[in-house]
């Protein structure tokens, strides 16, 4: 972060949150005690581990990530920050760590009410593009407001009163931001990315049954070339590449546990081994059985959620 004004006090700022997340961080994923946070550390690069990205905001305190979505490549490291507003099936992988500086961020979900309840007392503001998903540079007056809320875990008796104040402010900053437009997107029912939410939640709960362009296209509201175009503003994916990663994606975490490939492929939808196999090869890199050979040999790699 060389070269700009506010560079010393947000390398402060950074320290700071990164020993608290020291002091707290369980595991490569840890769930702390405030409501929609948790820590993420991890002491050596990783590969690209597919999942499902919720609606959040993730803080890298040191180290950096890469995340793979759609055609889209982004990297993002302590002077930015990604937010998701939809849900995405995606590949992202730690690029710097090592056992002495370990890769350290902390993630938000976001809270749909609490942002509608926001946005009344921000009027005027406009609701940009049908993007689901940005990285942007981090503030100073964002650090300050991810400061106080991670001190609570320190003071956890003040965190059922002060938590939801702290969360807020952070929402508030967001907003005010240059991916503002996105987040409220989130809040209004009828915005362009609340309408691809409707077929986004029949992707993800019938992800093994025949998909119809025609069919997302009515209960996103859109004829269905308006919705193409949405979909792809939103997603980096056509809705034909959506449905497909959440089927492949779905189809690993089967084989992990132990399934044989004939089976995965049936259970998620697919009528054909051999496109089932071409497919899942050319996604994950090596056929369905040495590939999940190799993932039982990697216990460290979680394939069932992204942070």
């Amino acid at each position: 972060m060389a070269g700009h004004a506010d560079d010393a006090p947000m390398h402060e700022q950074l320290i700071r949150l990164q020993a608290i997340a020291r002091r707290h961080a369980n595991g490569p994923r840890h769930a702390t005690g405030l409501p929609r946070v948790a820590l993420h550390t991890g002491g050596m690069v990783t590969r690209p581990t597919p999942g499902v990205y919720e609606p959040a905001v993730c803080l890298v305190l040191q180290g950096a990530k890469q995340i793979m979505i759609g055609d889209r490549l982004l990297r993002y490291d302590p002077a930015s920050y990604f937010v998701s507003a939809i849900d995405l099936p995606a590949r992202g992988w730690v690029v710097e760590a090592t056992p002495d500086r370990p890769y350290l961020s902390v993630s938000l979900k976001l809270d749909r009410t609490c942002l509608t309840a926001l946005m009344l007392e921000m009027p005027g503001a406009s609701d940009g593009e049908t993007a689901g998903f940005a990285v942007s540079a981090v503030t100073p007056a964002l650090l300050d407001a991810w400061e106080r809320l991670l001190g609570l875990l320190d003071a956890p008796a003040d965190a059922m009163i002060l938590a939801p104040m702290h969360e807020r402010e952070i929402l508030y900053r967001l907003l005010q931001g240059p991916q503002g437009g996105v987040l409220r997107q989130i809040a209004r029912v009828d915005s362009r990315l609340s309408q691809i939410r409707q077929a986004i939640g029949w992707l993800r709960a019938n992800f093994d049954q025949a998909m119809r362009v025609e069919h997302l296209a009515d209960l996103a509201g859109m004829s269905p070339s308006s919705f193409h175009r949405h979909f792809k503003a939103a997603t980096a994916m056509t809705p034909l590449q959506y449905h497909k990663m959440l089927r492949l994606q779905e189809a690993r975490r089967l084989l992990l546990a132990s399934a044989d490939a004939a089976r995965a492929a049936h259970a998620v939808g697919y009528e054909s081994a051999s496109q089932f196999s071409r497919e899942y090869a050319r996604m994950f890199g090596a056929p369905p059985a040495r590939d999940a050979e190799r993932l039982r040999g990697n216990a460290a790699i979680d394939i069932s959620e992204a942070a």
